[in-house]
């Protein structure tokens, strides 16, 4: 067997791996990343980045309609739209290639080896990899850094198979289905359904608790709710997927009051969450720590072995990219000699739905829990110039904030685009803005960022244009 040397080893080509080898490259260390995949993982190959590519190609086909429809108050009539499906699917996955072939580039630029291969882990210093070129490599590192990333979650009465799918299939059907049945209400299962029911494809989505999105409040969930609804998507909500009918063409579906009935399914999306990806590797070898299905990390990513890390979903909750990405620049400058640790203020998370949801910092249900005593205010979109111009004046900004301090702990958003505010909320948090900074900054007008100063102002108790 072929042996390679080096300085650190990362599993996993995801947003976490490949940021950590970069970083590790820049700063002089000698890497080696093993992906049996593609570059990019799942965020860019099959999650964060085709779904967004989805979405959009989405919203502009029901725009067309709209026109179409004569349905539209700004004058705008186009004839029938068509959307060819297969063209649409080739655009989604240039971007898809386009991405990820940068992130060899960088890989490349960096010093960075990739071996395409599957990892088995012999020890916490040892890796043997079957290469996709069929000529196995051991190798042996001083650092082993794994982001193997995570996978759908399958339900027991729904295994994935046939057209039981995740959301991997539902990136890329090559054919519009009639029926698409979605199981779970979260953000990947709605922003699928969405995407789909704009596209003409009868959507229903079933969901165990009584509401869409439970993981978030209902403040900020009714405005998607009440699209979902405008839509057309047909919602059941208090309802347990039973499993297929006999023939296949059907989910059968129970009431929380016990009663059956069946969905006409094409395809049945099961969005039920996802999972640290522990398996396939031999993880075992190393007997490490775990947080349930995660491995257990400290604030700096170490594991229970020393020299071995794990960061980004491998690492549990949140699952995100950006969080994955983060951690992974922290690890590879720890290894340089950097002092550095994890230990955000704030991480924002974003629902692409429509409208768009953002939460960043505390929540009022967090602060309700810890006793604190803050000022809450929110600012509505339908007094902001630019959503009226873009014809969405539902949702809002919401602001937390402490009472003694003024001091800005939270934010949270819903509506068109406020995707984009992201950003605003993390810089006032981790910097510790206090409301009167916020407030006292000069917001360009027209824009959806106006609406982060007037939440600001009415935490204060004056604000200006409400």
């Amino acid at each position: 067997m072929k042996q390679k040397d080096t300085t650190l080893l990362v599993i996993g080509g995801g947003p976490g791996g490949y940021v950590a080898a970069i970083r590790a490259g820049q700063l002089g260390i000698p890497t080696v990343l093993v992906e049996g995949d593609k570059l990019g993982g799942t965020c860019l190959n099959i999650g964060c980045i085709p779904s967004k590519a989805l979405i959009h190609l989405a919203d502009e086909y029901d725009k067309a309609c709209h026109f179409a429809a004569g349905k539209s108050p700004l004058g705008i009539k186009v004839d029938s739209p068509k959307l060819d499906l297969e063209q649409a699917m080739r655009w989604k996955d240039g971007v898809v290639t386009k991405l990820t072939g940068g992130v060899g580039t960088l890989l490349r630029k960096a010093g960075v080896q990739v071996v395409k291969g599957w990892a088995s882990i012999v020890d916490g210093k040892t890796v043997d990899v079957a290469t996709t070129e069929g000529e196995p490599v051991r190798i042996k590192c001083e650092h082993l850094v794994l982001a193997t990333g995570s996978e759908a979650v399958a339900l027991p009465d729904l295994p994935f198979g046939g057209n039981v799918i995740s959301s991997t299939e539902a990136l890329a059907f090559q054919e519009k289905p009639k029926h698409l049945v979605v199981v779970g209400a979260g953000y990947i299962g709605l922003e699928l359904g969405i995407a789909w029911r704009k596209m003409g494809v009868d959507v229903a989505v079933v969901e165990f608790t009584g509401r869409v999105l439970p993981a978030y409040d209902e403040d900020l969930t009714r405005p998607v709710m009440a699209h979902l609804q405008k839509l057309g998507i047909v919602l059941h909500l208090g309802c347990k997927a039973e499993g297929l009918t006999e023939s296949g063409n059907g989910l059968r579906v129970r009431s929380d009051q016990a009663d059956e009935f069946v969905l006409p399914a094409d395809y049945v999306l099961v969005a039920a969450g996802r999972k640290p990806r522990t398996e396939g590797f031999n993880l075992e070898a190393l007997s490490l720590d775990m947080n349930g299905r995660a491995i257990r990390i400290d604030e700096q990513c170490r594991t229970s072995m020393r020299n071995v890390w794990a960061i980004g979903d491998v690492a549990g909750e949140p699952m995100l990219a950006h969080r994955a990405m983060a951690q992974g620049e922290m690890v590879a400058e720890i290894i340089s000699g950097k002092r550095r640790r994890f230990s955000p203020m704030a991480i924002p998370a974003v629902c692409f739905t429509d409208p768009e949801l953002v939460v960043a910092g505390m929540t009022p249900g967090e602060a309700k829990a810890q006793g604190l005593d803050l000022i809450t205010a929110q600012f509505p979109f339908a007094a902001n110039g630019r959503a009226l111009s873009m014809e969405s004046g539902d949702g809002f900004v919401r602001v937390l904030a402490r009472k003694d301090t003024h001091q800005v702990l939270g934010w949270q958003a819903v509506g068109k685009n406020v995707s984009e505010l992201s950003a605003a909320f993390c810089y006032a948090i981790e910097m510790g803005a206090r409301l009167e900074d916020v407030a006292g900054i000069i917001h360009a007008h027209p824009t959806l960022g106006e609406a982060v100063q007037e939440s600001a102002l009415k935490a204060l108790g004056h604000a200006l244009h409400i």
